[in-house]
């Protein structure tokens, strides 16, 4: 009985060593662990700058739904908003406006525009984008249906408030 009662607590001593022992030793480092660890010291790209506007105060510069379309807000977040302009019940084209302040390069490439809209830098990004510098707010439109052309997505950022946007602070 003795015997059998010494074996316990042997075992339950050597139990307890081992977890002890296992639980405070340091965890040896895995093959993500560093890349983890840059990743969340990075500083750009990670978060919108705080002095970026709110979304919501760029639904007012859309234009409104008209000649059939749609107008659809998809998406609201400090520094962006986007609306789907949708015809037939059919995804047509993306508006949107975006503030440069956290992503400088974004307003970067307006620098050797030779294109205005509405008397805006304007570039054409690709065959499917066209996008418009107004301050330091991007304002774009991307074609979804090859139906809505280059023209088009002109005719549609000269409908936004630009003058509006321009004066917002």
């Amino acid at each position: 009985m003795i015997l059998h009662r010494g074996r316990r607590v042997v075992a339950a001593l050597l139990l307890s060593v081992l977890l002890l022992t296992t639980a405070c030793s340091p965890k040896t480092p895995g093959r993500f662990d560093q890349v983890q660890k840059e990743s969340t010291q990075q500083k750009s790209g990670q978060s919108v700058a705080k002095t970026a506007t709110q979304g919501s105060e760029f639904n007012k510069f859309f234009p409104k739904a008209s000649d059939g379309y749609q107008r659809v807000y998809t998406q609201e977040k400090k520094g962006f908003a986007e609306a789907k302009l949708k015809k037939g019940g059919k995804d047509i084209a993306v508006l949107s406006i975006s503030d440069t302040t956290s992503t400088p390069s974004a307003a970067a490439k307006f620098s050797k525009s030779t294109k205005k809209i509405g008397g805006y830098p304007a570039i054409e990004v690709g065959k499917t984008q066209t996008a418009i510098l107004v301050g330091k707010y991007q304002v774009k439109a991307l074609s979804r249906d090859s139906s809505f052309t280059a023209s088009d997505r002109e005719d549609w950022l000269e409908k936004f408030n630009l003058n509006g946007l321009a004066k917002l602070k």
